[in-house]
């Protein structure tokens, strides 16, 4: 199953179990297509080309070590890690509510190498260079401490490692730049300052031996290297 057939399979197996954060995450809902295009100026096409970027450091027959944080309800990462049984795989995510969506969702799947861990990005409680992949998806525009999680996702990253995934970049989408600010950021859903495309393609190039960082509207995807 290619890494796009991953991400549909995730669309298709919501059924009636879709609540709002879902339905948009996965462009299956009404009221998620609608907060998609509104917001995000994204239809199906772009939502799903945005996500297949900020997931394509797992390869499909990865056998390593891998975190991700945060890892929400893992509406999205089930299906990929139902893919990889000799992989050895760990979620953490602050929130215990949507951790126990996520763990509900791996146990109805059938995954059974994977640990969830309830924690803060800014202080991982891992060794340093634990894991061959770190994968965050959608989740340091809401960092309180992005300095901190830029430092600990690093530090847990093995050399050699890959460090994945997407969140909201400033000046994408002039249309999301004012949701952001006038909607999401009062309602404390995201936390400022936020990256430009440039900042983090700087900020990516300086940390890391390779960084690839592309956009999709306002979402930043990046593909990093140790």
């Amino acid at each position: 199953m290619t890494r796009k057939e991953q991400i549909k399979s995730a669309y298709r197996q919501l059924g009636g179990s879709a609540n709002f954060y879902d339905g948009m995450m996965t462009y299956s809902t009404l009221p998620g297509k609608a907060i998609c295009r509104l917001v995000w100026n994204m239809d199906g096409e772009k939502n799903l080309e945005y996500l297949t970027r900020a997931l394509s450091g797992i390869p499909e027959d990865f056998r390593g070590s891998l975190l991700e944080v945060p890892v929400g309800t893992g509406v999205l990462t089930m299906p990929v890690y139902r893919e990889l049984s000799d992989a050895k795989i760990t979620c953490l995510d602050y929130s215990a509510d949507m951790m126990a969506t996520a763990e509900k969702r791996a146990e109805s799947a059938g995954i059974g190498n994977i640990a969830f861990v309830q924690g803060d990005v800014g202080a991982l409680p891992f060794e340093d260079e634990s894991f061959d992949i770190v994968l965050s998806l959608n989740g340091f525009h809401a960092f309180p401490d992005k300095e901190a999680a830029y430092r600990e996702t690093y530090r847990v990253l093995k050399p050699g490692g890959t460090f994945c995934g997407c969140f909201y970049i400033r000046g994408g989408c002039g249309r999301t730049d004012w949701f952001i600010r006038h909607l999401y950021v009062p309602k404390g859903f995201f936390t400022p300052p936020f990256e430009t495309e440039e900042s983090l393609r700087t900020r990516l190039c300086g940390m890391y031996a390779e960084a690839e960082v592309s956009r999709v509207e306002g979402m930043g995807c990046f593909l990093c290297r140790k």
